[in-house]
């Protein structure tokens, strides 16, 4: 596949702080590509950068291998946004809201049949206002839909929305990539970038820190299984077996299961450390973030 989107040493400063800190990453046309990082890492400014809803200090983008002005009005026209805080007409119903973008450009989808890919047949003519939080995020996508663009950004389309909305918009966004679109999301849940993604840039303090599909990044720790447990004396479990302490839960990481998990019961129980609760696990992209900065996506 062609790189759809290239962007080179992509810099966003304000004052001391760097927003944007010497980004470079290629998108390839038809994938789902994720920038996964914490909040305040630097995603939303990246995107809005390649959107070109927000200037940039350095670094260059090129859209479809020879454009590299992201306002230029030929690449708007091929591009769909998804904000990560949508602002629509409150009195607008749902196909009000839809008619009205669809006027802005030259090339539109069909509004009645967007209504029905969304699932918002049923509040077709509900008011904005009177949408749940998952209807008001399929309604934002569905505007970015609206000019049946070859790009998709999603910012954060799932942030706020109960474990049934967030599954909704995955299909949706897994409809799309079947549909031939290119998708660029954000997002700081770990679990999403794993089901969604083909491409992940890990993104931290505005520096991307590690890149990979979900399976070369987790085979990066070079761990095979976690370990997890409690005890009253998590320190000293911690210092012995080069584990961790969260939630005040010990996690311990082996690539040779039974031995560790033996030299940790033998451990407690010669030294009367009781614990308790222990469950094994694979490492997932939490692991990989957590190795990486020694902090978790959640902090």
């Amino acid at each position: 596949m062609n790189s759809i989107i290239e962007v080179k040493n992509l810099r966003k400063y304000y004052g001391n702080i760097k927003a944007v800190d010497d980004i470079t990453f290629s998108v390839k046309k038809g994938e789902i590509f994720s920038l996964l990082g914490p909040n305040g890492a630097g995603k939303t400014t990246t995107l809005e950068i390649i959107e070109g809803l927000r200037k940039k200090d350095e670094g260059e983008i090129i859209y479809f291998g020879k454009f590299n002005s992201p306002e230029d009005f030929y690449i708007k026209e091929r591009i769909g946004v998804q904000l990560q805080n949508s602002a629509f007409m409150d009195n607008l119903t749902v196909y009000e809201t839809l008619k009205m973008f669809s006027g802005l450009y030259k090339k539109s989808y069909d509004v009645d049949k967007l209504v029905s890919k969304m699932s918002l047949i049923e509040k077709k003519n509900s008011k904005v206002k009177e949408l749940s939080g998952g209807q008001k995020q399929r309604l934002a996508i569905a505007v970015a839909l609206v000019n049946d663009p070859e790009i998709v950004f999603l910012d954060e389309p799932t942030t706020g929305l109960d474990p049934q909305a967030r599954h909704i918009i995955w299909d949706l966004i897994i409809e799309l990539k079947k549909l031939g679109k290119t998708i660029i999301l954000t997002t700081h849940y770990m679990e999403e970038a794993e089901y969604l993604s083909d491409s992940i840039h890990i993104i931290d303090r505005g520096k991307i820190i590690a890149k990979g599909t979900v399976e070369e990044l987790i085979k990066s720790l070079k761990r095979k299984s976690i370990i997890i447990f409690q005890t009253e004396n998590p320190d000293i479990f911690k210092k012995i077996f080069d584990g961790i302490i969260i939630d005040n839960r010990v996690e311990i990481s082996s690539d040779d299961l039974e031995k560790t998990l033996f030299n940790i019961i033998d451990f407690s129980k010669k030294n009367n450390i009781p614990i308790d609760n222990i469950t094994i696990r694979k490492p997932n992209l939490e692991d990989v973030f957590l190795s990486l900065t020694g902090h978790s996506l959640r902090e």
